[in-house]
């Protein structure tokens, strides 16, 4: 039952996580390495010249169901050990389908080349499949916004106080600006894959067969299933291509947060109004509230996110000479840190359908705050040849005389070129 799971992951926010089980739960890492496992066999078996059945090998992980599952993790409470359980699940379905060539499974591996390689699969996967779509949704949704809005002008804050004229359209451009140029360098990250054996050198599999090329054999094994080869590693990848994705999600993840923070400052300030559901409660107290709930949840589930992802970068390139299990725990929580990204990106789009703009207010603080056009003024005065402007309009502020100057420019607004998007 949902109220006795120990993560909010998959209890509270299972509609917003569930589907990425696919891609993190126990159960698709198995999936992951028994695909990974088989694929390796058939290309091994190609490289020997030995016959099999390709769609009957194959068969085997695009059946895998939760009764194999069970089977594999049946082994493992015995052996203690999670890849030499699915080994002797795949050697149990070699006899039970009467395939031959059972001594090849799992030939000169160690765990780390079916991990490695089963991890990086699945992330890529998800990023491909499920993120990237999710991202590109809010810097649409935003772009929508940028559309409707890029004429309401309104008063900029500088050091929190009123600065010169701005529209919502471009602050809300800047946003996502920033997130395609981030979205960008996320499509160009690679994505790699382990083969070495114990500890990176091949020495089983050139011991066994030392006129195969088998560098090339990886590479080709790999670019197979869609990932480039680590070239010298030790008995683990250094994951240092997967810190590198972790860093620009978290940087994607930042700039949100500074978009939900700005969001419920423009909500504060009355500049932008939520519509209200009929049914939903903001406060148990208060009936006129309308809660900035959706970002002050996506603000808090970003964070947690961004705090892994940080010391995923950080731990997972660090291992003690040629391996420790330091690294086998801890990758196991990437799609923790993935899930509270989903629900910060889902409560992004829920609450930016909320959103609508408040042109009285705007209009009501842009005539309150006159003032900050002298920043304008100041600039005009220059041009006509006065070299003290900047002074001058000091001057008449501090001794409240500002009025004959705005009279004599009569300037309503301005903005400038980065307004017009």
């Amino acid at each position: 039952m949902a109220s006795y799971r120990l993560s909010p992951l998959d209890g509270r926010y299972y509609n917003y996580t569930k589907r990425l089980s696919s891609f993190f739960s126990e159960f698709a890492l198995f999936k992951y390495r028994l695909y990974v496992e088989i694929e390796y066999l058939i290309k091994l078996l190609d490289e020997l010249c030995i016959e099999y059945d390709c769609f009957k090998l194959r068969d085997i992980y695009n059946n895998f169901i939760l009764k194999d599952y069970n089977i594999v993790k049946n082994h493992e409470k015995i052996l203690k050990h999670d890849v030499k359980a699915l080994e002797y699940y795949i050697r149990d379905k070699f006899i039970e389908l009467n395939i031959n060539c059972i001594e090849f499974i799992h030939f000169g591996l160690t765990s780390q080349d079916i991990n490695n390689t089963a991890l990086s699969l699945s992330i890529r996967d998800y990023i491909k499949l499920l993120y990237s779509i999710n991202l590109k949704n809010i810097i649409n949704k935003i772009n929508y916004k940028i559309f409707n809005w890029k004429n309401e002008i309104m008063i900029s804050r500088t050091n929190g106080q009123p600065a010169v004229p701005t529209s919502m359209g471009k602050e809300f451009k800047v946003f996502s600006y920033r997130l395609q140029q981030q979205y960008n360098i996320l499509r160009q990250i690679k994505f790699y894959g382990k083969f070495g054996g114990a500890s990176g050198n091949l020495n089983a599999h050139v011991l066994a067969y030392p006129n195969i090329d088998w560098i090339k054999f990886g590479k080709l094994f790999l670019n197979n299933i869609g990932l480039l080869r680590s070239e010298y590693t030790t008995q683990i990848d250094s994951y240092d291509s997967l810190a590198q994705l972790f860093d620009c999600v978290k940087r994607i993840n930042t700039i949100l947060i500074d978009l939900c923070r700005d969001i419920w400052l423009y909500i504060s300030q009355e500049y932008i109004i939520q519509i209200k559901v009929a049914e939903e409660i903001g406060s148990s107290t208060m009936p006129h509230q309308v809660n900035s709930i959706n970002f002050e949840n996506a603000e808090g589930n970003l964070m947690l996110a961004n705090a892994l992802f940080e010391f995923f970068s950080r731990k997972l390139p660090i291992s003690r000479l040629q391996r420790d299990l330091t690294d086998s725990t801890v990758s196991r929580n990437i799609g923790s840190a993935f899930g509270y990204t989903k629900i910060a990106y889902d409560n992004i789009l829920s609450g930016l359908d909320k959103l609508k703009i408040n042109s009285t207010k705007l209009q009501q603080d842009l005539d309150n705050n006159k003032l900050v056009l002298t920043e304008g003024i100041q600039t005009l005065m220059r041009k006509e040849g006065n070299i003290n402007a900047y002074q001058d309009i000091k001057k008449a502020i501090d001794e409240n005389k500002i009025d004959k100057i705005l009279d004599k420019y009569n300037i309503k607004s301005y903005i400038g070129y980065s307004n017009r998007i």
